[in-house]
């Protein structure tokens, strides 16, 4: 069994020093396909695409008083936590954001400072994983492409896993890890719970009891608890900030921490993953991984 554990380690190593840069590499784009398909995509590494979306007209005209102006009434679905923190692991227990309908302006208030905050507060931020641009907020969809077309191009599979970040202003930085340091991630099933505000301003956390417990990662990269986890010193995640006018291609399987700034405005495009052996490669060994106890 500890053989096995220390091949895992190596395998994590060899990736590292094989492929994998020691920062995340800038692109002057928009690339061509098959080369962005050829340097990027095949060999699963991440890329900050610079110059790729500067015709978008959100690039320089989605201000306050635009947004206001387009869409202020909007009622739109907001997510709230205490500590800015999406979905995540608090206490031995997955907390998801309480979910509310507020107008857009509301919203823009809150970002703006123009509203205090009850009690303990919140954090106020638009999130859902897909759909949210067109579904809620159409009348924006003119200002940004329908899709990124040489990523289109390059990829022709079904399963939506291959992600571009594309910050419109403000700034994303993310932690990223490899497939290959999966050895090092501890995974557990937690009890699911939400969040919910009280009258007084403060947030209490209402478990799920009737959900079926999720798998998550406990660990938080910006202050891991390595007396826990000790395996995550051996992981080497990679560190980036995206800016106004850049894009983050973030590979399949790649897991990733993100932050952004107070009013940061971004929109996310999901791609077709190839289930090719890159997938089988990362199955075995998170089935390994499971097998030697490394959760």
């Amino acid at each position: 069994m500890d053989v096995v554990k220390e091949r895992l380690a190596q395998f994590s190593l060899e990736a590292h020093d094989l492929y994998l840069s020691q920062s995340v590499p800038y692109v002057d784009g928009p690339p061509d396909p098959l080369q962005f398909y050829r340097d990027w995509i095949g060999p699963n590494r991440p890329c900050i695409v610079r110059n790729a979306f500067n015709h978008w007209p959100a690039l320089s005209g989605w201000t306050p008083t635009y947004l206001r102006e387009k869409v202020g009434s909007k009622v739109i679905s907001v997510a709230v936590t205490p500590d800015g923190y999406a979905d995540a692991v608090k206490d031995d227990r997955f907390v998801t954001p309480e979910e509310r309908r507020m107008s857009f302006s509301s919203v823009l208030d809150i970002i703006q400072g123009k509203v205090k905050k009850r009690g303990g507060g919140g954090v106020f931020y638009v999130q859902k994983q897909c759909s949210n641009l067109p579904d809620e907020l159409p009348e924006l969809t003119a200002d940004v492409d329908a899709h990124v077309d040489w990523m289109s191009t390059a990829l022709v599979h079904k399963d939506p896993y291959e992600n571009l970040y594309c910050v419109i202003s403000g700034q994303k930085d993310f932690i990223l890890l490899p497939p290959t340091d999966r050895p090092f991630i501890p995974y557990g099933l937690y009890q699911p719970a939400v969040y919910r505000q009280k009258d007084d301003g403060d947030f209490e956390v209402v478990d799920q009891r009737d959900r079926e417990k999720v798998p998550w990662i406990p660990v938080d990269p910006l202050d891991p608890d390595l007396e826990r986890y000790p395996a995550y010193r051996r992981a080497r995640p990679l560190r980036c900030s995206v800016r106004a006018g850049e894009m983050l291609y973030l590979p399949s399987l790649w897991f990733h921490h993100v932050r952004q700034s107070h009013g940061c405005i971004a929109v996310n495009f999901w791609y077709d993953m190839d289930f090719d052996i890159k997938y089988n490669y990362f199955t075995l060994v998170d089935d390994l991984t499971a097998f030697t106890g490394q959760h």
